[in-house]
């Protein structure tokens, strides 16, 4: 329960006319809006009047609703160069892309009170290195944390091997953290007990995309506002990346996009697509696969195909065939298409196929996802049915982890094969990849070690190691995590966290020294006990992580307190720069691992600053999606660093793959897969890359590859998880006014205010027969949470099947009960319980089964079961200061 002491500001200052402006994004979801930043000292009392020429925005005061205003939640204080400061921090309204019509999100209009300020509730950031001595976590140096940390590291490395060592990492937080990680991880302490925040192993997100030969972030922005039918699949993007549904989806709704929704749950964009005359497949959780099956169905039988697109860019037998089956496969994509589940022999084959399914047939995969039949049909008819002059709609497809972690594979493998028959490949308004969640901060300074998991597949395969049941197992010696909730993030939290518990604090071997030796030999002894030692690399204190388990805390610093450089959603690359000092002794992620890995004895890690780790890892990029490596050649040709060449270009940033022409000109990427695209004759110039996805498909001939989608392969796990008796499936996602674990929401009183505890929203029929009413808390529960609890060797490919799993042992059912405040409200499906996906005092993750889907190694985070019962009514119920009840689905 939280203190409603939220009171709102009356006034802020404006910035004087001589402020420094320094620009920036907006550090929060995958859309990167351009923001500005106004410093100027706080000494001497200085500030911008209302006339024009006494204010740096040069506006009259007051202006207009949408002008250059500063809201209290813009403006804060800091220290830059040791000296307070104010900060105000605002969209930027001259900028061309992006939210070019100086927008902001909830999120981001409010990213002024993320910045350190001791007189906020920031108070909390992490400021020194600290070490558990006597169960309590003291201040200490940076040489007296690191010291412990390299020679326990060292001797994990050494006596237990290198995969005892697991590292948990953030896969966002800019390419200059990204690439120290990895490259420390993966190339240095070479551990296959690695992997992000979001998955147990270090695999694609979207494995149908990357069979078919899609990249998730193809697209650009403003193919979903040119397409002429958008299908969005498990999400609501004005709820997770509003300004991409403001200012782009929703204008073209009003210009007659036909607009198509696929999830469980209405909310506002949803509301306001079917107040236009849009459609809402109201689909069961996990149900997606027969119903883009069957609005594929539909349009192959009434032949609305695009034959065109097909004869001319999806491949037939032998040119599918051309890059599989040849000696050992140790990538995934051979492993998914060589077991014969999934490859076909090209569009014919395909076809025969989905009409021999009984799932395809529309009728049937209505009744199993519980929807009317007609939304099938009038969905195939606007994504696919050519119009009287035989001209084609411009369709487009977007997915988001509501759709993919809900049946990874199988879901990720159907769309793709709609799109393709859709024509949705690199055209204007004619596009298929993913909306996204968080930046695109990944840059790899390694590659995953593959041949040393011990996860075997049938044949001579391997997957990347579930880091959770690895640990789970015990082997786990020595957890490093880095910027990530690894427990409430993770499904079956509760039985995780459990374990944690055992190998951490309820190992006897506890520091009760203050001597740097003592402390060394005791955590030496811990895990050659078969315990594990914690180092937790984080902004703030995070429980459990940080506060209970962790050894070692290292205080990091983050946005705005160094120099950055991160993507979009549509390959936009920024710089981020430093505008203000970290709060005490922190430092970047980068900094932290360079010198631990220096201390290790690993050689390569001198850089001076944020700009030298960029500046290597620049040819890192080459051929992905961020390509800038001709960035820093033409930095290098100016007598400039990267980050100074990337700091002129503002918040307009630069569109990767960047190219470079024979005049030296940066050429930009607007869309992946772009079919029209002529690139030069003569081929790359200098240092350019042509990655085949520039203008073709990522397979063998760089055309699409059809893929089947069994549903068989999902069949045994849904049917045995779906509710029985008394039960409701639980899952969650994003909201609005909240961003990931709530770890800068927590300290906004207003966001406090709004959603002090985690919630569940239940349908009328659901509440009234337990007598609950919107305010009441209720315990969400169960006794049937399935976890894959050993690492098996597999033989046959049955022998992942969630149904050998179980009758073989392999699964155990664990208990879990959350807490939450009752929303009532016909939004949800009826049978649908949908919480906040990271709250993580109460993580709705914890009812979720911690088994993968076995063809990719990802979990179906949205896939969970459990009871409700009333326990009493919370206070928010009659006080009206904190929460609402209102419904979320009206426009």
């Amino acid at each position: 329960m939280s203190t409603p002491y939220y009171v709102p500001e009356t006034s802020v200052p404006l910035p004087p006319p001589d402020a420094d402006v320094i620009s920036t994004a907006c550090d929060y979801c995958v859309v990167a809006c351009g923001y500005k930043v106004y410093r100027w000292p706080v000494a001497g009392g200085k500030v911008g009047g209302p006339k024009a020429e006494e204010n740096a925005f040069g506006e009259d005061f007051p202006v207009n609703p949408l002008g250059a205003w500063v809201a209290p939640n813009q403006h804060n204080i800091v220290l830059h160069n040791g000296e307070p400061h104010h900060v105000v921090i605002v969209p930027d309204k001259d900028t061309q892309f992006v939210n070019y019509t100086g927008n902001s999100s909830i999120r981001g209009g409010a990213i002024a009170q993320k910045v350190y300020n001791p007189q906020t509730p920031t108070r909390d950031r992490l400021k020194s290195p600290m070490v558990r001595m006597f169960g309590v976590l003291m201040p200490v140096t940076w040489d007296f944390a690191l010291d412990i940390a390299a020679e326990v590291g060292n001797y994990v490395l050494e006596k237990h091997g290198t995969n005892a060592y697991g590292v948990k990492t953030f896969s966002y937080g800019y390419m200059e953290n990204t690439y120290a990680i990895t490259k420390y991880a993966l190339r240095h302490v070479r551990t296959a007990n690695f992997t992000f925040h979001d998955t147990p192993s270090d695999v694609t997100s979207t494995p149908g995309f990357r069979d078919a030969g899609f990249d998730n972030f193809g697209p650009s922005y403003d193919d979903w506002a040119d397409a002429e039918t958008l299908l969005m699949c498990g999400t609501d993007p004005y709820e997770s990346k509003t300004i991409l549904f403001t200012d782009f989806i929703m204008p073209a709704i009003q210009g007659g996009q036909k607009t198509i929704f696929m999830l469980p749950r209405r909310t506002g964009g949803v509301a306001y697509a079917e107040k236009n005359g849009g459609l809402v497949l109201d689909i069961q959780p996990g149900t997606d696969l027969p119903v883009v099956l069957a609005i594929a169905r539909v349009i192959v039988e009434n032949g609305w195909e695009d034959s065109e697109w097909i004869q001319n860019w999806v491949n037939n037998k032998w040119e599918s065939s051309s890059g599989f089956g040849q000696g050992t496969r140790n990538t995934p994509w051979q492993w998914r298409t060589t077991w014969g589940k999934f490859q076909t022999s090209g569009f014919e084959d395909w076809k025969e196929w989905l009409l021999a399914q009984d799932y395809s047939k529309p009728e049937v995969a209505a009744e199993m996802a519980q929807i009317d039949v007609q939304k099938i049909y009038t969905a195939a008819e606007w994504m696919a049915k050519p119009r009287d002059d035989g001209s084609r709609p411009k369709t487009s497809i977007m997915i988001e982890k509501g759709f993919y972690w809900s049946n990874n594979t199988g879901n990720t493998q159907a769309i793709s094969s709609l799109g393709i028959i859709c024509g949705a490949g690199g055209r204007p308004g004619q596009v298929i990849g993913r909306a996204g969640g968080h930046q695109r901060g990944g840059l790899r300074g390694g590659g995953y070690p593959r041949n040393k998991s011990p996860e075997k597949l049938p044949g001579r395969r391997r997957r990347a190691m579930d880091t959770d049941r690895y640990l789970m197992s015990g082997h786990t010696r020595l957890a490093h995590v880095i910027g990530t909730t690894w427990v409430q993030a993770m499904c079956g939290s509760q039985s995780l966290q459990a374990k944690f518990d055992e190998l951490t604090t309820r190992n006897p071997h506890q520091v009760m020294s203050f001597e740097k030796q003592d402390i060394i030999d005791t955590l030496k002894r811990r895990v050659d006990s078969g315990g594990m030692v914690v180092w937790d690399q984080d902004i703030y204190l995070v429980d459990p992580i940080g506060a209970r388990y962790a050894d070692i805390v290292f205080p990091a610093s983050g946005w705005g307190e160094d120099t950055f450089t991160r993507a979009n959603g549509e390959r936009r690359l920024r710089l981020y720069p430093k505008f203000y000092d970290a709060p005490g002794e922190a430092k970047p992620d980068w900094w932290i691992i360079a010198q631990l890995a220096r201390k290790m004895g690993f050689e390569g890690f001198d850089w001076r600053n944020s700009n030298d780790v960029l500046e290597e890892g620049a040819r890192h990029s080459r051929g992905s999606r961020k390509d800038f490596n001709m960035v820093l050649v033409a930095a290098r040709r100016e007598g400039k660093t990267l980050h100074e060449k990337f700091a002129e270009f503002g918040t307009n940033g630069i569109q990767g793959p960047v190219l470079m022409d024979s005049d030296g000109n940066l050429v930009e990427t607007k869309r992946l897969h772009d079919v029209n695209r002529v690139l030069p004759a003569e081929g790359p110039y200098g240092k350019n890359v042509f990655n085949k996805k520039l203008t073709h498909f990522n397979s063998q001939t760089g055309k699409c590859n059809i893929q089947k989608a069994p549903w068989d392969l999902f069949a045994s796990y849904w049917e045995w998880l779906k509710p029985r008796e008394g039960e409701i499936w639980i899952s969650s996602g994003r909201i609005n006014e909240r961003w990931q674990s709530g770890y800068d929401d927590r300290r906004r009183p207003y966001i406090v205010q709004r959603w002090p505890e985690n919630w569940i929203e239940l349908h009328p029929k659901v509440a009234e027969a337990q007598g609950i009413e919107s305010g009441d808390y209720v315990q969400v529960y169960s006794d049937r949470i399935p976890v894959q609890k050993d690492t098996i060797v597999g033989v046959e490919g049955s022998d992942f099947d969630f149904a050998s799993l179980l009758k073989n042992g392999h699964i155990e059912l664990t208990r879990a009960s959350i807490t939450a405040v009752a929303i009532v409200t016909p939004a949800v499906k009826e049978n649908l319980g949908y919480m906040d996906f990271l709250h993580t005092a109460q993580p709705a993750n914890a009812l979720a089964g911690r088994v993968v889907d076995w063809i990719s190694g990802n979990y179906n985070y949205k896939m969970g079961v459990g009871k409700v019962r009333k326990m009493g009514e919370s206070p928010y119920k009659t006080q009206f200061r904190s929460m609402s009840f209102a419904r979320r689905d009206i426009a």
